[in-house]
């Protein structure tokens, strides 16, 4: 059904919207729940705009779209309020807000109301509709051929050396830009992420969740308390393929400890056109994940150069001992999707998609997970792989110069490289 529109109604100023929000987390008045970005999504038939949400699941009431429409507001359309399947019972969970949008209307910014034509819309804040569709062609738009999102930084977290081992990793495999959703970060960090933000490569979201919710440190409510799941990270993770939809071919989902690794190719790319040739009609490709737990070395494996030795955090290269993984358990796998098959997600798995899942081979391409905690299994059940090592050259030269950039190198002579 569309909508007819061609008025201005209450008073709004022929340049509307007044008042627009520049927060990443938007309050909705009137309301306890909370608004992220709103996305042109034309997908699901007879909508438009999909507004990514945090919701209070016991609260929810009908709401009514408004909508800006290139200097004029229009009449309002009814909402379709679509709440994930995956909230690990908290109280606040992931929601998808569905709006059609008027005839002759060319959004711009989009609002919610309690009730239809109702005379508080100009006293709502307004969310900047993103992905609005151009005339440029489908390359063009496409700025990367992968996207890594990171959810969340919190706790002052301050793992510079992992932190720019891992992102060194990701662009020598080929991305081309890394998302990240930063609610606290320590000092050191907070100075590497400046670099790289400003070279481009690095897109911070700002994520103060903590002033709006009570964030839970953990990923199930009976365990672990709070408003909702660990720091918002299913609305984190969400907001991340719909803002990379129209620019990235392929969006990574995963941690910053996790680096999704190809094993019989040089980079991402050469693989996903390999599973691509495969596997046409896969949009959703799930990645096996393999702990490399902390372990001591042996005396003639090499150790931390010199100069990382005052750097915050550890070094992934020293972790090369790898557990095989129980596959007759539940395994916490992580996603490589084409942004525009997925419709909803949550961390190991897509919730909503319009295309095939893919589960790749573990020797095709796997998670490097490495996390200071010690091995689960008898030491002489882990298998040596030393996979990071093919790109230590590059990987050691690339992290001390933005290192050093970020001026967190000792001033100890440069040391041996691992080879």
């Amino acid at each position: 059904m569309k909508y007819r529109s061609n008025r201005r109604p209450y008073g709004l100023s022929k340049t509307c919207p007044s008042h627009v929000s520049d927060q990443t987390i938007t309050p909705l008045n009137d309301t306890k729940h909370l608004l992220v970005s709103a996305f042109m999504d034309q997908r699901v038939k007879g909508f438009d705009i999909r507004i990514i949400a945090i919701f209070r699941r016991d609260s929810i009431k009908p709401l009514h779209c408004h909508f800006c429409c290139e200097g004029f507001s229009s009449i309002t359309t009814p909402a379709k309020i679509v709440q994930h399947s995956d909230n690990f019972g908290f109280p606040f969970g992931t929601t998808d807000v569905m709006c059609p949008i008027p005839e002759n209307c060319n959004a711009t910014h989009v609002t919610l109301l309690p009730q239809p034509e109702s005379e508080i819309a100009s006293k709502q804040i307004w969310l900047p509709i993103r992905n609005r569709k151009t005339n440029m062609d489908e390359k063009e738009k496409l700025q990367f051929n992968f996207t890594v999102c990171i959810s969340n930084l919190f706790g002052d977290y301050n793992n510079v050396l992992q932190f720019a081992q891992a992102l060194e990793m990701y662009r020598l495999l080929g991305v081309g830009r890394v998302v990240i959703y930063n609610t606290s970060c320590g000092p050191e960090l907070d100075r590497l992420l400046q670099i790289y933000s400003q070279d481009g490569f690095l897109e911070i979201v700002q994520w103060p969740i903590h002033q709006h919710l009570i964030p839970s440190t953990g990923w199930l409510f009976s365990a672990h308390g709070g408003d909702v799941h660990y720091f918002g990270q299913l609305a984190t993770l969400n907001e991340c393929i719909y803002r990379s939809m129209e620019r990235s071919r392929y969006v990574l989902l995963n941690d910053i400890d996790e680096i999704i690794m190809p094993y019989q190719h040089d980079n991402l790319m050469s693989m996903m056109n390999m599973l691509e040739e495969q596997h046409p009609n896969a949009g959703v490709f799930i990645i096996e994940n393999h702990f490399f737990p902390k372990k001591p070395f042996e005396g003639d494996k090499p150790g931390p150069l010199p100069q990382w030795r005052g750097v915050p955090g550890f070094n992934i290269m020293e972790h090369i001992y790898r557990e095989e993984p129980d596959r007759t358990k539940y395994l916490p796998n992580k996603l490589i999707v084409k942004p525009r098959a997925v419709e909803q997600t949550s961390v190991h798995e897509v919730l909503k998609q319009f295309k095939e899942t893919f589960k790749v081979p573990f020797e095709v391409c796997r998670i490097i997970n490495c996390r200071m905690v010690y091995p689960k299994s008898d030491l002489e059940k882990l298998r040596v792989d030393t996979r990071l090592w093919d790109f230590s050259d590059d990987l050691l030269t690339n992290v001390m110069k933005m290192l050093r950039r970020a001026r967190l190198l000792s001033s100890e002579p440069e040391g041996r490289q691992i080879g």
